[in-house]
């Protein structure tokens, strides 16, 4: 494991990729948010996730954004490429090519729409394992994917070397919370993949926040997760607080609609989204602003 990818801890990002009005790649903006959360003290990027449109990038444009991202920060925080497919061959001709553009980590969706067994699960992600020889975190968001990959399946993949960390996005933090326990003792990173929920997880032993609302409040949400890691659970509710409104006003219509508008709203990027996902629904523009005026993201 590279040295970056042992540093991957507290506010991770999941980076919107910022577009034009008519769908291309703004790589000057993409360049500006990066600088953006280094400077606010987002601890890793994830890049082409669910929240960078990975399914709407083609697969030259999913190279092109990794590599900007990884230019960009120039090692100076870890980046992890999001490079899962429901396609096992196409999961790792991704993942090898996050590894050949010098990604830190990957990050593997579970594969979607297919819905595979839980046998199915345990095949896909240890052939990717074997096939390329960079540290991978699993990605379980069943409300996303139609797939849920079981605790007793996590803990089988823990005892494959390249596999080194979960993204849990249940919400769930009884369950995350035994997926932990069950991980005692293994080479094996839980992060939060839920907001809302993180900085409980990491009560219980979660070493970060995979996050979305990272995107409009980096400081604050570094803040959270740096007051959780340190035990501070009085702490890092308090600041939660302060921002809990934005992790739910987030999700009022499919991610990465809202993210995306209110990061238009803040004057940091255009409002380009590609279809089939479309600019966010005129009703909650305002709540959403009002949302990010109490946070303090905007005046």
């Amino acid at each position: 494991m590279t040295q970056q990818a042992q540093t991957i801890q507290g506010s991770i990002v999941a980076i919107v990729t910022p577009m034009f009005e008519d769908g291309s790649v703004d790589w000057k903006g993409l360049e500006k948010l990066v600088e953006w959360h280094i400077a606010e003290g987002t601890s890793s990027i994830v890049a082409v996730g669910t929240t960078g449109e990975a399914s709407t990038l083609s697969m030259s444009e999913h190279a092109q954004v990794i590599k900007e991202i990884i230019r960009v920060v120039n090692k100076r925080i870890p980046v992890i490429a999001g490079t899962g497919a429901n396609s096992t061959h196409e999961a790792i001709q991704l993942t090898q090519e996050a590894k050949d553009l010098g990604a830190d980590a990957a990050l593997l969706v579970t594969p979607y729409y297919n819905k595979p067994t839980q046998e199915g699960l345990y095949q896909h992600y240890k052939a990717i394992a074997e096939a390329v020889d960079l540290p991978q975190i699993l990605y379980n968001v069943p409300g996303r994917t139609g797939v849920d990959m079981l605790n007793e399946t996590v803990a089988r993949l823990a005892d494959i070397a390249q596999i080194v960390g979960i993204k849990d996005a249940t919400g769930d933090v009884e369950r995350g919370a035994a997926l932990i326990a069950s991980l005692a003792g293994k080479n094996m990173t839980v992060y939060s993949g839920d907001d809302a929920t993180a900085y409980q997880l990491m009560a219980h032993g979660a070493k970060g926040n995979i996050s979305v609302t990272a995107n409009v409040a980096p400081k604050a949400m570094s803040e959270v997760c740096t007051a959780a890691l340190a035990g501070d659970a009085a702490r890092a509710e308090q600041l939660n607080t302060q921002i809990a409104n934005l992790h739910n006003i987030l999700f009022c219509e499919s991610n990465p609609i809202p993210v995306k508008w209110a990061l238009h709203d803040m004057g940091l990027i255009g409002t380009g989204i590609r279809l089939p996902l479309t600019p966010l629904a005129e009703q909650y523009r305002l709540p959403l602003h009002e949302a990010l005026v109490a946070a303090g993201v905007i005046q």
